[in-house]
Parts: C-alpha cells; structure tokens; sequence
C-alpha cells in the first residue's frame, strides 16, 4: 500500500473525515460513516477481550446482510482473531459442527436464527459465550451484543493486531471445511496479501462505489467488500440480490465496481428488455465475476450490454492460487478465466504428474497462499500433490499463452459406460434456451450405462412444462452436442438449490435420485 492509500484508510478517514461514508445497506437505508464504523469496531474489539477472545481464538457469526455484520467483521479483524462467517443456507447439523470445529469462543447471531442459536447453546454453553443482536428478551439465556457493546470504549484495544476470516466451504459437495491460513502477526497499517492482491487488480480506490448484491457470509462478496473500505471506498451492500433492484442502484448510486455471479448474470438478461434496459448503467467502470463458470453465449451478451468493463477471475476461498482476465482478453481467448495472478499453474492427472500444454487434467497452483484445512490433516493432504501443489478439484487445461479454460469440478463429473462426461458444457447449452432460467446436469443411475446423463430444468416465469418444450430441448443438446453428453431424460422444477453466491448443491440432488 503506497502512500496516498494510507490516507485513506479507515482510522485516518474516521479522523479526517469522519461523516464520510463507508457503507450504506440498501434495503433499510441505513448508513455507517467511517468515525461509525471505527467507533464501533473498537468498542466490538474490547468486548472481545472482556469476553475471553484473545489472538488466534475464533469467533462465529452468523446473520444476514445487516449493519452490524461489517462491524463485528471491523472488530475481529483488528483483534488477531480468526471469524468464521457461517452461510445462512447450511442446516442445523451443519452449523452446529462448525461452530465446534472451528472452536468458537463467541457465537453472534441474529434474530432470525434463534433456533438454531438455542440448539447451539445447548452444544457450546457454558464455555462459548452467546449474543443475539435483538433484543434479549426473546432468549434471556443470551447476552445483548448492542447492550454489551455500548459499555465499551470507542479507542482502539492496547494489543491491536491483524485478524483474519476463517471462512467454511458451501457443503454443496460435503461437510463444510474451514479454510485456515497463518495470522500474520502483522499491525493493521500493513498492506495484507488480499488488499494489495485485489486493490492492484480491480482499482479499489477511495473513490470506489462498490455494489455487493450477495451475502457477506461468503469470501468473494466479504473479501472484496472489506478491501473496498481499507482503501477508503464506500460500499452498497444489498440484503439479497434482487436484478431489477440491482440495476436500480446502480443508476442511483452512481456504482463503479460490482461483483456478480454468472447466476445473477442470467436473471438481469432475461428481464423484460423495458426494465432491464431501464437504468443507466454507465458509472461502471468494472464489473467482476467468479465463483462459477460463465456460459459463453451469456458472457457475450453481457459485452454486449455492458461493455469491455467485465473482468473475470478464477480462485477459492483457499486462494491457493488466482487467474483473471479483462474483456479485451476473454474476446481473443474465449472461455478462458485468465492467466495466473498469484502462483503457478499445473495441470496434473490423476497420480499428480504434470500434463502437457492442451491436455486436460486437474488445476494445480505452486507458490500460491499458504493454507490448511481446519483440524483435517488429512482433507489437506488430499488436496497437496508430492511437489507440494495444491489443487481445489477443478479440472481444466491451459493453452501456450497461460490461459487457463475450466471444464468442471472433478466431483461433479458423470462416468456413463466407462466414458467421462463434464456437465457443464450441457449446462452451457440449456441455459441459452429462452424458456429456461436455471439447470442442473447430474449423474443418475442406469442399469444399462452405471450412470446416465438427466437436465433438471427451472423454467422462466411465465413458461410451463410440457412435452413439446422438452423435446425441444432435446433436439438443441442433440443439435450441438455429442451423444454422450446430451441429457436421457428432464425434470421439471420450481427451483433448484443454489445458495445466494450461486453455487449449485449438486450433491443434495444427485443424492435425491441416487437414494431413490
């Protein structure tokens, strides 16, 4: 962080500018200025300490997208504490096993969770102390998070240190995992690896007006959303993403940076063209997305739309490694998320050996973050080949430039009569047909294949099932696809599970045929 950053950081804008704002939460109106934001991190840091949470302990939190969810995030961080943000979309069982694993010293959670509050009471207590944001009296067992902060002092704690999040995956493929990187031991004026990695990419500057349209449970909408304050921007933080109410604020709040899912993408495509194109969407200088593969047909529209301010990145909650690429790159290698930004790609088989340039094997990075799996030595080794590469179960190839193409996670691959099928490419082919909104490509049994290729399709709003679309759909897998990879059968559906953030629970699914 040079210089002309630093003042711009947020205890030098609480001083110098202290109405300037920092965040602003959509729905309620609500804002928080940087003098807010500092007064209330400090005041959450002392209650920390008075609760027992030292350096390197860990907290749990666990809300929706609300005011006091970035400030506790403010509070941790200058702590030397690790927070686990928990996703609002795991079930109880899920939960109640991370806040165990990651030792929570401290549960905070909102209203809308107290039952699942009270079913961790009974797990953690008396050992964790337990907040609720509301009002007590709806669990008088629970301390008052407001009530509690409001005792402490707005001046910064005596041991301040650089804390980090200690976030746990979807579980779309398993038991959710928590992701550990070393503390730094650094003090919060030093640059840390996400501010200097994502500001020097993305342009996050004091003038940023960044737009978070996702929950703040997970990495990307939380990293970024944390970067764009250290560096003295604001934030719009929207309660869930809503596309027409996206686009609006855009044009209101004059935005400059988003981030987006390819997901979120596809509803702001198929609006009505007289809403979608109702709002001026020309204050953006840089719309970012990850998190899953963007159809290519879906990316060209957006170009189309938008303009070459569309970046994409690929990397995890692990950042073992980070690739990205701008429009003018993704035009001249389409379908490519990127070149290596941060450590080394390999493309490895299934014994962890190199592959030549063109073929297609499971993503590696060398020298890239260093990370653990929380209390899973063994998840950690999995995942570790003998160079000591690391790989997220990504598959894909890179082309004699760098670029990296993704074909699919490696656990949602179908195996039909001996033949690897990646379903992401049929994915690709559905999702451009205007009926539908939403698809899913899994595995289900055969007794003929072991397994055989099935689309479970959510239609549009004002489409409805029927043979006649199903054959069509039929016909424009078979039209563009091999045999092998067009789907034997559709399902019809209201909704698939998708968390917030855009990542299919494949696993729950494909679990639904396989245990029928």
């Amino acid at each position: 962080m040079d210089q002309a950053s630093q003042e711009f950081q947020p205890r030098v804008l609480a001083r110098r500018e202290p109405e300037r704002l920092a965040f602003r939460m959509c729905d309620t109106g609500q804002d928080v200025t940087f003098a807010q934001l500092e007064a209330r991190a400090n005041q959450g840091a002392h209650l920390l300490r008075v609760c027992g949470v030292g350096v390197g302990d860990h907290i749990m939190v666990l809300m929706e997208n609300r005011r006091e969810f970035l400030e506790i995030c403010f509070a941790a961080d200058r702590a030397g504490i690790y927070y686990t943000t928990a996703s609002t979309h795991l079930t109880h069982d899920e939960l109640s096993h991370i806040a165990v694993d990651c030792g929570a010293k401290l549960v905070i959670i909102s209203e809308k969770f107290l039952d699942v509050g009270k079913r961790l009471r009974a797990i953690l207590a008396p050992k964790v102390h337990m907040f609720l944001i509301e009002d007590t009296t709806l669990d008088t067992e629970m301390q008052s998070w407001p009530k509690a902060l409001a005792a402490q002092r707005e001046t910064p704690i005596d041991d301040e240190v650089q804390g980090l999040d200690m976030l746990y995956s979807s579980g779309t493929t398993g038991m959710p995992k928590g992701v550990k990187w070393p503390l730094t031991g650094e003090p919060l004026e030093a640059p840390s690896m996400l501010v200097s990695l994502l500001s020097s990419l993305f342009g996050y500057d004091a003038n940023t007006r960044y737009l978070c349209p996702a929950p703040l449970y997970h990495a990307a909408p939380l990293r970024h959303t944390m970067v764009t304050l250290k560096m003295g921007g604001a934030a719009y933080i929207m309660s869930k993403f809503d596309a027409e109410g996206a686009l609006q604020i855009i044009e209101t709040e004059r935005i400059t940076h988003s981030q987006w899912v390819p997901t979120m993408f596809i509803r702001m495509l198929k609006l009505p063209d007289d809403v979608r194109l109702r709002n001026d969407t020309s204050s953006m200088t840089m719309a970012i997305h990850a998190a899953a593969p963007c159809p290519t047909e879906v990316k060209h529209h957006m170009i189309a739309w938008w303009g070459d301010i569309i970046v994409e990145y690929y990397a995890g909650t692990e950042n073992n490694g980070f690739t990205c690429l701008d429009t003018a790159e993704w035009l001249t290698h389409e379908g490519s998320v990127g070149r290596a930004k941060m450590g080394v790609i390999h493309i490895c088989d299934e014994n962890g050996q190199e592959l030549p340039v063109g073929k297609e094997g499971e993503v590696y990075f060398e020298n890239g973050h260093q990370f653990e799996y929380h209390n899973d030595p063994e998840k950690t080794a999995q995942v570790t080949n003998l160079e000591g590469w690391t790989t997220l179960g990504d598959v894909g190839r890179v082309d004699k430039e760098g670029y990296l193409y993704l074909t699919d996670r490696k656990s949602f691959m179908i195996i039909s009569g001996g033949v690897n099928v990646y379903p992401q490419e049929t994915e690709d082919v559905l999702i451009g047909h205007p009926a539908v909104l939403d698809v899913a490509v899994i595995g289900v049994p055969s007794p003929d294949y072991g397994e055989e290729v099935k689309a479970v399709i959510q239609l549009g709003p004002d489409k409805e099932p029927s043979k006649d679309l199903e054959e069509k759909l039929m016909a424009l897998c078979r039209a563009k696809l091999s045999a092998i990879k067009c789907p034997r059968s559709i399902d019809f559906r209201k909704t698939l599970p998708r968390t917030e953030t855009g990542k299919l629970f494949k696993r729950r699914l494909r679990n639904e045929y396989w245990s029928q």
